[in-house]
């Protein structure tokens, strides 16, 4: 074979992979709209019926009498989703700091596979373990205890149910913690170890070095993580339906029943028998996916710009 046609058959299958990879990445993008464009379109009743504002600040949901209020389940998925991220995120980033900045190689390697295994563990398992150890453990230990010494806040007044908003944010904050602690261990390996080693030479103990070099500087990728680690706990299911209570109810208190837009889905829809109902579930999973896709694409972006301006300083 000459070079010639070397040559050739080398640009052809450059050429091959080229649209390949870009045929594979437009299906990706026309996946999205398709499933916007499902959803809107499966919502477009309730829309009509309803309309967007009341179905947005009504809160009662009464399939029974086809009355749809969508305030209930949207204030249970943003309060149980910034109660996991509130424990979440300082245990992510202690972890984040400890394995890039502390441990010695070996201890950090395990650490970091360990962290990364509970992204692998099914959600249904973190139920399952939130039903028969959490729930009890909380109904009997944790609950009375806030109780008890911080009952006079409306976020701990009532009784200890055990289920409720409170154990689907501790399941949360697990399940977004491999998240969170791995986005924030790529924003740090970003930063040059010059700043490090300039902190040090300049009389710097190591959680001063810490607190100066790394987390001033990586603030904006925190903050990235921080909002994936909210896109992933917006969407989560299983494990929340399974541990939340599932009542469409606004009460202040954590130790509450609840319900999330994405576990009034999971309960109802297969269950679903007239046409508003259906068309205000697949709303509800609209708003979802909205929020879901913004909250991801904006903590994407600032991870993206952090690590590249920290690229440039090296």
């Amino acid at each position: 074979m000459s070079s010639l046609s070397k040559r050739r058959d080398v640009r052809l299958a450059d050429k091959l992979f080229f649209w390949g990879v870009r045929l594979i990445a437009l299906l990706l993008v026309a996946t999205l709209i398709a499933m916007a464009f499902f959803l809107t379109n499966a919502s477009h009743l309730a829309l009509r019926e309803t309309g967007f504002w009341s179905f947005l600040t009504q809160s009662t949901w009464d399939p029974v009498r086809d009355i749809y209020g969508a305030l209930p389940v949207v204030y249970g998925t943003l309060v149980s989703s910034a109660l996991g991220l509130l424990i979440a995120f300082p245990l992510s980033i202690g972890i984040a700091l400890f394995i890039n900045e502390i441990a010695p190689d070996s201890i950090a390697r395990l650490v970091g596979f360990l962290v990364e295994m509970l992204a692998a563990i099914p959600s249904v398992i973190y139920g399952l373990w939130g039903i028969f150890v959490l729930v009890p453990f909380l109904r009997v230990s944790v609950q009375p205890f806030l109780i008890s010494n911080f009952g006079f806040l409306p976020l701990f007044q009532g009784p200890a149910y055990g289920v409720g908003m409170f154990s689907a944010g501790v399941v949360l904050s697990l399940m977004i913690i491999p998240t969170i602690s791995s986005l924030a261990r790529e924003v740090f390996a970003a930063i040059p170890r010059s700043q490090r080693e300039g902190a040090l030479a300049l009389g710097a103990t190591r959680w001063e070095m810490i607190k100066l070099a790394v987390l001033e500087s990586s603030k904006a990728g925190m903050f990235g993580a921080m909002m994936l680690g909210l896109g992933r706990a917006l969407g989560e299911t299983m494990a929340v339906t399974m541990v939340i209570g599932n009542r469409a109810q606004i009460v202040a208190s954590l130790f509450a029943p609840a319900q999330t837009m994405s576990s009034v889905i999971a309960n109802e829809y297969a269950e679903a028998t007239s046409d508003i109902h259906l068309s205000s579930l697949a709303l509800v999973g609209l708003m979802l996916f909205v929020v879901t896709f913004l909250t991801s694409g904006l903590a994407r972006l600032l991870i993206w710009r952090v690590t590249r301006s920290q690229r440039k300083l090296k």
